[in-house]
């Protein structure tokens, strides 16, 4: 079986850190992208690239020529999921991406459900720290139910220095909303006019311990956890410091601050689910949301390519895969708590 995994957008903050973690697991990434001068650079370490774009299939499907597997790490994903499925389907290969993008996420189980389906083709959206994990986590809480009241993802990070496609991203799923905001609330997605988030306080896990959150800090989750559990209420919350400095036009992008090239930022995703009076807890903490995104995503190409999966089709993490197990494989990189 082939090694060879290509990187569409590798050049990017977070496909950098995917390229160095297919290569730390054995694979051989294939480098693509837009820009020829930034994949001479990055390949200058003796890795293959190819020149594509999303407006040009041909260039797609030469790029994934020889690829067992894709992982998208280009956004705004808006523009680039859609076309590099298709060239996916076409080529008869998994897809993965690290999309935070709730409409754009939307729009992969809308489009490319019954179609990567009928292919056989796994397609993975969002298997990243905002909505891979997030599902992950609230999958695993829900251990043996079928069903429950609610689900809580709350996100505690230490700061957030965005990238520039985070920036991008945002911008793109502003516009979508037409300046509203959106909630999942009575088993759908609710599009709201943009009013002031609730404030509330959280008791994260030491050492974080009670802090500020903005309520309705709406993440990936709100589409990735729905599309295979029955759970009406999905609410996400995100700690206010960290809000505050994605929001503030002078926040610098992340700066490497060890030899992996993560910053100093600290994560603690603290998920608790409800049916009637019983709750469930698990709690993953790490460092660095964008540099965690890698493994999250090298992992699913692992276990796709491996045969470990649960279903095929377009699916989020939680169904496709045995999610206790996929957190267990991510110990050098998390600390998980089940309480």
């Amino acid at each position: 079986m082939s090694r060879n995994v290509a990187v569409f957008g590798a050049y990017g903050h977070t496909g950098r850190f995917v390229v160095t973690e297919l290569r730390d697991r054995g694979f051989v990434p294939l480098l693509v992208g837009r820009d020829e001068d930034r994949l001479r650079a990055l390949a200058a370490s003796g890795l293959d690239h190819r020149v594509a774009s999303v407006d040009d299939p041909a260039s797609l499907d030469r790029a994934l020529k020889g690829a067992a597997a894709v992982v998208n790490c280009a956004g705004p994903f808006a523009s680039t999921a859609a076309p590099v499925i298709e060239a996916a389907l076409r080529a008869g290969i998994p897809y993965v991406d690290v999309a935070a993008e709730i409409e754009a996420n939307v729009d992969t189980f809308t489009h490319f459900t019954d179609r990567a389906r009928a292919a056989g083709v796994a397609v993975v959206p969002a298997m990243a720290f905002f909505g891979g994990l997030g599902d992950l986590l609230v999958t695993t809480a829900m251990g043996n139910w079928t069903a429950a009241d609610e689900a809580h993802v709350a996100y505690g990070l230490s700061s957030w220095h965005p990238t520039a496609g985070t920036l991008a991203a945002g911008a793109v799923s502003r516009e979508r909303r037409d300046g509203r905001r959106v909630r999942y609330t009575g088993g759908r997605l609710d599009y709201v006019d943009a009013s002031d988030l609730p404030r509330l306080e959280w008791d994260f896990p030491a050492p974080l311990g009670r802090r500020p959150v903005l309520g309705e800090f709406t993440m990936a989750d709100v589409v990735t956890v729905p599309s295979h559990l029955s759970i009406p209420e999905v609410r996400t919350y995100m700690t206010t410091d960290a809000a505050r400095d994605l929001a503030a036009p002078g926040t610098p992008a992340p700066t490497a601050v060890d030899e992996l090239g993560r910053s100093a930022q600290t994560f603690i995703v603290d998920v608790v689910v409800r049916s009637g009076d019983t709750r469930r807890r698990v709690v993953a903490s790490g460092q660095d949301i964008y540099a965690i995104s890698a493994p999250l995503a090298v992992e699913a190409v692992h276990r796709i390519l491996g045969g470990r999966t649960r279903t095929s089709g377009v699916a989020s993490a939680g169904a496709i895969f045995d999610a206790p197990d996929f957190l267990r494989a991510l110990s050098p990189h998390i600390t998980l708590d089940i309480f």
